[in-house]
């Protein structure tokens, strides 16, 4: 059995993040990791193989970005994936959902190629810089491929995957045959940590990198050129500012938290 997790580099939250002269967002100059949503994927396609004793399973990560997106890759390996892939091109950058999801149905191709065909391949719910949860879908669609989404609950046997879908007052029970793309959301349990063995062991571990050319995208078909949608301008968040304080000397006090939150339109 063959799974394939994909993983994103994404800004660091706690860091100074910015956009280029051409508004695409800066993810050279600034401190990255591996997408904290995309550790429960990770952990998700990590528990499905120890499910299955007996069974040949190998669990490949494949993340698409500039040289430091490996890093990502790296963390995957290090939490017990078997092998790694990182898509690397110069033409990659600016990319909208449309390109990435090409580029990363293209790669699954690839390895599916190499290694044998994909059973499972698994998201998170999200990007946590992007948070636009479209990428399953579409990458579903472009693989032909049938997509179990957002699921809380992971079950499997054999070639059959049943997951449980929490909604608003609801949960929803979804069951498919593999091949299949699976998105998991924070729900689905806690992602380990990367032990110090497991640290160790990531650094014998095959790590490939792959251009465009290696997968067949020629260089028109990405980057900003081409992404259907744009930023055309940014503003600067304002600088935080001191809180305004009242003292309930004489009984206003409510009255005055009142009002101001009136005026932000908070009630």
């Amino acid at each position: 059995m063959n799974i394939v997790v994909c993983v994103k580099y994404v800004p660091d939250s706690t860091a100074d993040r910015h956009f280029e002269e051409d508004y695409t967002v800066d993810r050279v100059g600034v401190d990255g990791l591996l997408s904290e949503l995309d550790e429960y994927a990770v952990e998700q396609a990590l528990q499905l193989k120890e499910k299955r004793e007996g069974e040949e399973v190998t669990v490949t990560a494949l993340c698409v970005g500039p040289e430091k997106a490996v890093d990502a890759a790296r963390k995957a390996l290090q939490m017990g994936v078997d092998k790694a892939v990182h898509v690397v091109d110069d033409a990659i950058a600016g990319s909208d959902y449309a390109a990435t999801s090409l580029v990363l149905a293209k790669a699954v191709e690839k390895i599916s190629a190499d290694n044998g065909a994909t059973d499972l391949v698994v998201c998170g719910m999200a990007s946590t810089d992007a948070s636009g949860s479209v990428i399953p879908a579409m990458l579903a669609e472009r693989l032909g491929l049938p997509q179990v989404t957002l699921a809380s609950v992971i079950e499997s046997q054999g070639d059959q995957v049943r997951i449980k879908r929490d909604n608003e007052g609801s949960t929803e029970v979804i069951g498919a045959t593999m091949p299949l793309v699976l998105s998991v959301t924070d729900q689905s349990g806690e992602a380990r940590y990367p032990s110090f063995k497991g640290i160790m062991a990531a650094k014998k571990k095959p790590l490939e990198t792959l251009s465009l050319a290696d997968i067949g995208v020629e260089a028109d078909q990405v980057g900003l050129s081409v992404a259907w949608t744009q930023v055309e301008d940014t503003t600067a968040r304002p600088p935080r500012t001191a809180g305004e304080i009242v003292k309930d000397e004489d009984g206003s006090g409510a009255t005055a938290l009142t009002e101001f939150l009136a005026s932000k339109k908070f009630i």
